[in-house]
């Protein structure tokens, strides 16, 4: 018997919205084409409550950094693996006005409780984490493929929405460009990533200063990520190769040895929230998307909104649901 749920897209969104739907008892299936390319499979998995150059706190980081904890440590329970890692951000201060923007705001107490002790070099972030994204859709994907959950195939939201109660499209950027959410004013910015051989980093350290050197496991660690606005082509670049080596060079002040280049395409929205909910003109297709660089922190929280939605019919909050965009003229325009 058919699900009344379809899942398209196996990516972090999708991961943690299928697993929210399984932890209630909600039938679904899941579509995956299986790109190896996505943002997830690119991403470090990093949680960093203070971000930017102009250092402010991640949005809702209060309220989602308990949420994700609790999330990724029950699915460590059920899948038998490690996902989650806490880490302390060193993040060293790139010229003096950061400095100064940083002891004002700590004065006034915004970066509260996540600024740590400071010195002239920089500062301490605690409440940080890592998440094994890789790890973690490969085991949700064995899990799935064994209930008999998984459709290993790539699917169009707006035409399987004829088939099912409701589609919810969790494809990235595939799911940004395949139209059924054109109202939305998608961005996207491409983010490459050098893995690297080098010795004697401390595991539990993330460095940051405009890009960071994350570890990843003994002589191991990863140095990200670029930001180039408007790419949508996954492709590594010598560019982008250079900038990390030279951010690698001064935040390491040691030896190292390039041993991989990856790329990726961040979806996020010109409000810097991410999307979710049901289309305001077709309530069998749904969304979930737009997580932007910060997809561990938020995904568990927006999974949950929908496994409420559907369970009890709570709405979703007004700073995420797919409608703040459908209200304007030109959004309703180009939606017929």
């Amino acid at each position: 018997m058919r699900p009344d749920i379809l899942i398209a897209g196996q990516g972090l969104a999708g991961t943690l919205l299928a697993w929210e739907f399984e932890r209630a008892g909600i039938s679904f299936e899941i579509a995956e084409g299986g790109d190896n390319h996505s943002a997830t499979r690119v991403a470090a998995g990093i949680i960093n409550p203070i971000t930017g150059r102009r250092l402010v706190k991640s949005w809702g980081v209060e309220r989602f950094l308990p949420a994700a904890r609790a999330a990724y440590r029950e699915l460590e329970s059920t899948l038998g693996i490690p996902l989650w890692r806490d880490v302390r951000v060193r993040r060293l201060f790139a010229e003096e006005r950061e400095r100064r923007t940083f002891s004002d705001k700590r004065a006034r107490g915004e970066l509260a409780p996540f600024a740590g002790t400071a010195d002239e070099a920089g500062f301490w972030i605690e409440g940080a984490a890592r998440v094994e994204l890789p790890f973690l859709l490969d085991a949700a994907c064995a899990r799935w493929r064994a209930q008999g959950r998984l459709r290993e195939r790539v699917v169009a939201p707006a035409i399987e929405a004829s088939q099912y109660a409701l589609v919810i499209d969790c494809g990235g950027i595939g799911g940004a460009r395949n139209g059924a959410f054109d109202f939305v004013p998608w961005e996207f910015s491409k983010g490459e990533i050098l893995t690297l051989a080098v010795d004697g980093l401390d595991p539990g350290v993330v460095l940051n200063r405009g890009h960071w050197v994350l570890p990843l496991a003994p002589g191991v660690a990863a140095v990200g990520a670029t930001h180039e606005p408007g790419a949508t082509e996954a492709v590594p670049t010598d560019a982008g190769r250079a900038a990390l080596e030279e951010s690698a060079r001064a935040l390491l002040a040691r030896p190292f040895v390039v041993m991989g280049h990856t790329a990726g395409v961040r979806v996020n929205l010109p409000d810097k929230r991410p999307v979710a909910g049901r289309h305001p003109a077709n309530a069998r297709l749904g969304v979930l998307n737009g997580l932007g660089a910060k997809g561990a922190l938020l995904a568990p929280s927006l999974a949950r909104q929908w496994a409420q939605h559907i369970a009890a019919g709570v709405p979703f909050d007004a700073e995420v649901d797919a409608a703040r965009f459908f209200a304007r003229p030109s959004a309703r325009n180009s939606s017929r």
